[in-house]
């Protein structure tokens, strides 16, 4: 019986491309008298090069962008500064976040998340979403001293929800880190489609977030619950 939902974050329940591409965008614009040598096209489509879908910290991304296009009025910590500030304004969910996470509450779920990075910028994001009211447990890597695929983060997570790793239904976007590592502390797994991989051996796929209520229904109807 699915007990549970737990999600990731990037990737899952927030659109962290579009999200990024509107920073950067914004970022562009509001520093462009450092930046005018530099063409917006050409800025943002090397910054999200150097960022590698969010597995780069953008301390690196900024030294590289430094040095590559020659910025000399600004340091790459300042930028990065700028960054961990304003990223949360432009904060973008996946379509039916909100609406789904309000059905599986209402269906008595106990809803929780793990996501790696730093603790404030995550919990930031979140918040931007408008969404944190709707998780009674939320692990961050920084905070646990741990991050996915570690299965103790995991297990961490189901027993914060008293729940058991089997009552646990998990959706995330990354094959690893997410489903691989859900499936391997016997979490049933749900990944959220993305076009960057290939198929994912899951125990569901889905492409939009609103076809959970119906897979914990299934499932647990078919348990005879």
């Amino acid at each position: 019986m699915i007990r549970a939902v737990i999600f990731d974050l990037d990737g899952t329940l927030l659109d962290r491309d579009v999200s990024l591409k509107k920073f950067v965008e914004d970022q562009y614009e509001r520093y462009n008298q450092a930046f005018s040598h530099i063409h917006k096209n050409t800025y943002i489509d090397r910054f999200i090069e150097l960022d590698a879908r969010g597995y780069v910290w953008k301390d690196k991304v900024y030294r590289q962008l430094i040095d590559e296009f020659l910025i000399n009025a600004h340091t790459w910590d300042e930028l990065l500064d700028d960054y961990i500030h304003h990223f949360p304004f432009h904060c973008t969910p996946f379509n039916n976040v909100e609406s789904t996470l309000k059905r599986l509450s209402e269906d008595n779920l106990s809803l929780g998340m793990i996501t790696n990075g730093f603790e404030v910028f995550q919990m930031n994001n979140l918040k931007a979403l408008g969404i944190d009211h709707f998780f009674h447990s939320i692990l961050v890597s920084e905070r646990e001293g741990i991050k996915k695929p570690n299965p103790e983060i995991f297990r961490r997570a189901a027993e914060r929800l008293q729940v058991s790793l089997k009552e646990c239904l998990f959706v995330g976007d990354h094959p690893e880190n997410d489903v691989k590592a859900a499936k391997g502390v016997c979490m049933t797994t749900v990944w959220k489609k993305d076009t960057y991989w290939d198929e994912v051996d899951a125990d569901f796929i889905i492409e939009d977030l609103r076809c959970l209520p119906t897979i914990v229904k299934f499932i647990n109807e078919k348990e005879g619950r």
